[in-house]
This record gives structure tokens, C-alpha cells and sequence, in this order.
């Protein structure tokens, strides 16, 4: 009960019989707490150097046991100290992390003013998880690799929950496909369990952290996310990029509803492809842009192509237009 403030198990015992039954010696002590002798004699020793017994005023050779009202201040005042002289050394190392920091960057390529970049994967987690632990407010997130890995998803739970936790707001866009990959459903399920909020779209233009709002992570290489990544903090970019994200966030379906169709009866996925494919975007583009196997993408615009009633791709865009499916380029 008392360990807390730096009384073990038996030392406790023994306090606590000593003032149940002060006129008690070392042998009545051992019966009382059931231990070996040894044992309430180390007991005491520990007690003695907590000041929790002293030397009987009235009986030469035998201990007393302070009130346990003295006996709590002299704890908690202790354990005072002690928490005093470990913020002193917190302080301390967190000096010595900060001049290292300094040094460190001084030996670092000058970069613009807002923008940071970061080579590697490694770099890029670290920096993770620097912004994770000083989270206050609120973190954003673009997700846009479809189904994710267990291992990502395994790796990922023990900091979102300490995040969510804390009572910081997680907001994070899927896309579509993610809500035919069951493993990621039940993640994404599970970090709405917690309080974080979870939604999806057919499309979304980059991954992307963005935390408390001043601060941004972009992949260098959307096609390769492992290279390294840019860090922005530049009022003007995170003012757009905030703002990016609130549109397609309001966009977005919970992960909980059904997927509706629009006015022409197309899914975010099937209006997507579409639009992708009038681009003249390849199947491969587009199966990225969706988190789908090129097979799925290939499937979807086939499909597509059959409805409009065209047999090429420059066709379909054609006739997507005069159906109202995209907006004229007249």
C-alpha cells in the first residue's frame, strides 16, 4: 500500500505492527508479521533509516514507531526530495539533448525557411516520434496505401493510443478500398474505439501528417515513401494545407456508413476512375491512386467503359462528359 512512497512489503508490516503493539520486542514482531527474524530485523533497519522508529526515550535498547501522521509527512517529504532531485536531472539531460540538437544541425545543409528535409526512413520515424509525444491538440493524417500491413498496423497501436490518450484528436482519411481489407476495417475500427475518427475517400492526393497545425510531413516521393521526407512549418503552407485537408475530411464517408453513390449513380471510386482515365492515366496510375491491384483498377474502368458504351479510353472521356459525368473542358 505504501510502496508507493518507498516502504516495501514487510517494512510496512512491521510499522504497521509496531504501532498496533509498541511494547513488542524483535520476537513478538516476527510472530505478529510472520516473517523470519532476519527479515524484521532488515525491516527495521530500513524503517531506522526512514526515521520511521527511533530509540525509546523510556526503555534503553528499544525502538519506537513514529505516529503514522509524522510518519506520512516524513515520507511524502522524502519522496518530495526525491522527485525534486529528479527533475533537476530531467532539466539537465534535457540541456544537454537541446545543445546536441544545436550542434547536430549546425552541421546540417542550410534549408528554406519552413522547410526541412529529412533523408530516409529512419529520419522520417524519428520525427514521428518526436511530434507524437509533443501532440496538445490535435494530429491529421492522409493514409493513402490502401489496405495496411499487420506489421504497420501492430507498430502503429501503442503510440496512437498513448496519443488518443492524452486527449489529443486523431483524424484520419482512408481511402475506399481499405473498407474491403477486413484487417484494416477492424484497425480502423479499433481506433475508433479509443475516440479516434476515422473516414474515407476514393482518391487522396499525398500522404501527409499534419500535427496541432504547425507542422506538416510530406513524403519527398509519393512513389517512394522509404526515400525521405520534407517537414513544413511555414504559416502560409500549413494555412493551404490545413485547409486541404478540412475540404476532403468533409468530403469523406465514416468508416461506419455505407458508401453512397452520386446523381449518376457512381461510386467515389467508379467517378474517380473516370475522371483518372480522362487524364489518360494507366491502369497502374490509377490502381495506386485508389489502393487497389492494377486487376481491381483495370476491372472498374472496364466496367466503366462498358456502361458509357465506348471502346477506347478517349471515347469514354468523351461520352462521360456529354453524360455530365465530369465537367466540359469547353
Amino acid at each position: 500500500m505504501l510502496a508507493a512512497l518507498g516502504l516495501d512489503a514487510v517494512a510496512e508490516s512491521v510499522y504497521r505492527a509496531m504501532l498496533a503493539r509498541p511494547q513488542d520486542g524483535v520476537a513478538g514482531l516476527v510472530e505478529q508479521v510472520g516473517c523470519s527474524e532476519e527479515d524484521v530485523r532488515g525491516a527495521l533497519d530500513r524503517l531506522s533509516e526512514l526515521a520511521l522508529v527511533r530509540p525509546s526515550g523510556e526503555e534503553k535498547g528499544r525502538l519506537r514507531a513514529v505516529s503514522a501522521s509524522l510518519g506520512m509527512e516524513i515520507l511524502i517529504a522524502r519522496q518530495q526530495a526525491e522527485l525534486a532531485v529528479q527533475q533537476q536531472r530531467v532539466e539537465a539531460s534535457r540541456a544537454a539533448a537541446a545543445q546536441l540538437i544545436a550542434e547536430y544541425t549546425e552541421l546540417r545543409p542550410a534549408t528554406s525557411p519552413g522547410v526541412e528535409q529529412l533523408v530516409g526512413l529512419d529520419a522520417v520515424r524519428d520525427r514521428i516520434g518526436v511530434l507524437s509525444r509533443s501532440l496538445r491538440d490535435e494530429v491529421m493524417t492522409f493514409a493513402p496505401d490502401g489496405a495496411q500491413t499487420a506489421a504497420n498496423m501492430e507498430a502503429s497501436r501503442p503510440l496512437n493510443r498513448e496519443v488518443i490518450e492524452r486527449g489529443v484528436t486523431m483524424r484520419t482519411v482512408y481511402l475506399d478500398s481499405v473498407r474491403n481489407h477486413q484487417p484494416t476495417v477492424d484497425h480502423a475500427n479499433w481506433l475508433a474505439g479509443l475516440g479516434g475518427q476515422v473516414r474515407t475517400v476514393a482518391a487522396l492526393p499525398t500522404r501527409m501528417i499534419i500535427a496541432d497545425r504547425t507542422t506538416a510531413l510530406i513524403p519527398i516521393s509519393s512513389a517512394d515513401t522509404t526515400a525521405g521526407a520534407v517537414v513544413l512549418t511555414g504559416q502560409g503552407t500549413l494555412t493551404a494545407l490545413c485547409a486541404l485537408f478540412d475540404v476532403v475530411w468533409a468530403s469523406a464517408k465514416p468508416l461506419g456508413e455505407q458508401a453512397v453513390k452520386d446523381a449518376h449513380g457512381l461510386t467515389g471510386q467508379e467517378s474517380t476512375t473516370i475522371r483518372l482515365l480522362a487524364q489518360g492515366l494507366t491502369d497502374e496510375a490509377i490502381a495506386k491512386r485508389l489502393g487497389v491491384s492494377q486487376r481491381t483498377a483495370r476491372r472498374i474502368a472496364a466496367d466503366l467503359m462498358e456502361r458509357l458504351g465506348a471502346r477506347s479510353r478517349f471515347e469514354a472521356g468523351v461520352r462521360a462528359v456529354q453524360r455530365g459525368w465530369l465537367p466540359s473542358m469547353c
